[in-house]
């Protein structure tokens, strides 16, 4: 066992009610005149794309807006985004938004300085130079992507969704403020918020979890675990937004130093293909995956149904473990979130290229605390269906 690990993080973070005003704060004391905004269609007609456009009026300042981003976002936006962004003169860019826009916004500003082809960068370390510098302001409580070095695009071709992982991905400021969350409605609230549960379950119980990842994961269960439900039933409770809103920061943390697992390898597949909602992939195959992995590592998964509220005292670790995976089932129920792959199409036919297309995504396999063969994966899969 090698007893050196590494932390790494976005460098300064900006959380809490009224952090948007943030914005305006570094754009001032950087300096920075030409700002490339990345956001979505829906958050330019909700009017909070022109909240930040306006916090930057004046001094001088241009914002250009990209507004193209789509969820689970194409090889071909980051393309476009990073070739306007270059039109632009841009010396900054701003990602608002979900994971989708977020991670568009790193892709452009590492290919405006890299350059193509964007292939060339799918992987670990295989970014050669810094990108523009970004300041990342999500408005879901889900992806963590603001403290990530990581960026997943969909490839059609391949119906695949790829990772780039670069610490030159990390945002310079990360700008989170709860308030942004308030308008998501409930389903949005659900799937994005189990999003980030999960990050914290899959880094808790990744082969590469540290007692610094363990802290984080830790307290980001119980954040998420205790305020999801209401976030969801009563989306105006600022308490809870501020609460998903940290759990889901923290959750970002672990994961971008332990990794994700086999969940997230799941969800790639049937996400690319079936155009399912990251969330909701994620959400329909955390049972089933948890249900496996369990054999891995018995005493956090003991650890985590505690973490849930379940009771676990006189229970064997087996199954104490096996109430983590029936509170998870219940949270998801009370979300109102998709159960079964068959609502989005999916069939028996299909699982045998699915599960092709999961032993494909070794960087996340590698980080899972059971080995997964073809066989099991064709198992879990079905029960999914």
């Amino acid at each position: 066992m090698n007893p050196i690990s590494t932390f790494q993080c976005t460098s300064r973070i900006h959380i809490g009610p009224g952090a948007v005003a943030r914005v305006a704060d570094e754009i001032a004391a950087s300096g920075h005149k030409t700002i490339f905004l990345v956001t979505d269609a829906g958050l330019v007609k909700a009017g909070i794309a022109k909240r930040i456009e306006d916090l930057l009026d004046g001094g001088g300042r241009k914002v250009i807006r990209f507004d193209k981003v789509e969820p689970d976002p194409r090889l071909e936006i980051a393309g476009v985004a990073s070739d306007e962004a270059k039109k632009s003169h841009a010396d900054i860019i701003i990602g608002l938004g979900g994971g989708s826009a977020l991670d568009i916004a790193k892709v452009a500003a590492i290919l405006v300085t890299n350059g193509g082809p964007l292939d060339a960068y799918f992987g670990i370390g295989l970014v050669p130079k810094p990108g523009l510098k970004t300041i990342l302001v999500p408005t879901t409580a889900g992806t963590g992507s603001e403290v990530t070095p990581i960026a997943i695009l969909s490839d059609e071709k391949e119906k695949l969704k790829k990772g780039i992982v670069s610490p030159y991905l990390f945002p310079a400021v990360a700008v989170c403020d709860p308030g942004l969350t308030l308008g998501l409605p409930p389903q949005v609230t659900a799937a994005t918020g189990m999003d980030a549960l999960i990050h914290a379950v899959e880094a808790f119980t990744s082969r590469n979890a540290t007692g610094m990842t363990d802290m984080l994961a830790r307290r980001a269960m119980e954040m998420i675990f205790a305020n999801l439900r209401t976030a969801f039933a009563n989306g105006e409770d600022l308490t809870a937004r501020t609460a998903m809103m940290e759990g889901s920061l923290l959750a970002g943390m672990a994961f971008a130093n332990a990794g994700v697992t086999a969940v997230h390898a799941f969800a790639y597949p049937i996400g690319a293909e079936f155009h399912i909602p990251h969330g909701i992939a994620n959400s329909i195959m955390l049972p089933p995956v948890m249900a496996f992995n369990m054999l891995g590592n018995l005493d956090k998964f003991a650890q985590m149904a505690a973490i849930f509220g379940e009771p676990t005292r006189g229970l064997t670790r087996r199954a104490a473990a096996l109430k983590m995976v029936e509170a998870i089932r219940e949270l998801a129920h009370d979300l109102q979130v998709p159960a079964k792959l068959g609502q989005y199409g999916v069939t028996e036919a299909h699982i045998p290229a699915l599960a092709q297309g999961v032993m494909k995504v070794t960087r996340l396999l590698a980080n899972n605390p059971r080995q997964i063969r073809l066989e099991d994966a064709e198992a879990i899969y079905r029960q999914g269906l």
